[in-house]
């Protein structure tokens, strides 16, 4: 049985007369890629504020290891690494900005430059001297993730990682998350626009819409909503006839194959 590493048990939160939370149940469990997937304005980077505790909830419950209080909690959220946007001091080189924040989590100074040299290999950047300022996209990206790696937490939560990125740094950020997942045994909780991406990057998926999590599937369960057979013919009526002839019952036509996207559409409305 799955172990529950993250549970939010009914969490509302409000902004004035503006309820941006109604109500999240989610459930992330230990060692879990988990995919939060959600349009702009859903809530999915509440929520992350929520798990984080860098804004109060109006009501409900976040549990994390299976604490609930607010010293465990405080205790346990040390925990949890996150990249939450790149805020860095443009004019410090990478390793300069990784030492600023190993300072701020209290990483010992006897541990701080192994500790960064090992979260820099880890997401394959070595920009030298180089200041923020001059960094692509995509080291930039890599020096959020490589930041939210100090301490070796438990949890790593990652807001919209991909973004704005060539296919080649897309898959680069996916190979960190899995090997991190696998190699270092942490839980990760990634959000993306890029469906076709989080599809084959994330083994669970919860589907955020209007404040609420909607549903929470797994790959599993993408592959049963997936299970027709896609066959060409020249005569689409002979073709019935000779299957219901057979004993093999046709239940439906579809013109195109399931995916998370479809999943997503079919679930919440719209379309491509």
């Amino acid at each position: 049985m799955s172990e529950a590493i993250l549970k939010l048990d009914n969490i509302k939160k409000s902004y004035g007369s503006h309820d941006v939370l109604k109500g999240v149940n989610m459930q992330v469990n230990r060692g879990d890629i988990y995919g939060l997937i959600g349009k702009n304005g859903a809530g999915k980077t509440t929520i992350f504020k929520m798990i984080l505790g860098l804004s109060e909830m109006n009501s409900g419950e976040v549990s994390i290891a299976g604490s609930t209080n607010r010293k465990e909690l405080l205790k346990n959220r040390s925990k949890v690494g996150f990249l939450v946007g790149t805020k860095f001091y443009t004019y410090l080189s990478a390793r300069a900005n990784l030492k600023y924040y190993a300072t701020i989590k209290g990483i010992p100074g006897k541990e701080m430059k192994d500790e960064i040299e090992r979260v820099l290999k880890i997401v394959n950047l070595d920009s030298g001297k180089k200041p923020f300022k001059s960094f692509s996209l995509g080291m930039q990206q890599r020096l959020g993730i490589a930041n939210a790696l100090l301490g070796n937490p438990d949890i790593l939560i990652l807001d919209e990682p991909t973004n704005g990125l060539d296919p080649q740094g897309i898959a680069d950020i996916r190979n960190t998350i899995k090997r991190v997942r696998d190699e270092y045994g942490m839980t990760v909780i990634v959000s993306s626009h890029i469906l076709g991406e989080l599809e084959h990057t994330a083994d669970r998926f919860g589907i955020v819409n209007e404040g609420i999590v909607v549903r929470e599937i797994t790959q599993d369960d993408l592959k049963e909503k997936a299970s027709a057979v896609e066959i060409m013919v020249d005569d689409i009526a002979k073709a019935k006839e000779l299957l219901e002839a057979g004993g093999v019952k046709v239940l439906r036509e579809v013109d195109e194959r399931s995916t998370l996207e479809d999943y997503y559409f079919r679930l919440i409305g719209g379309g491509k």
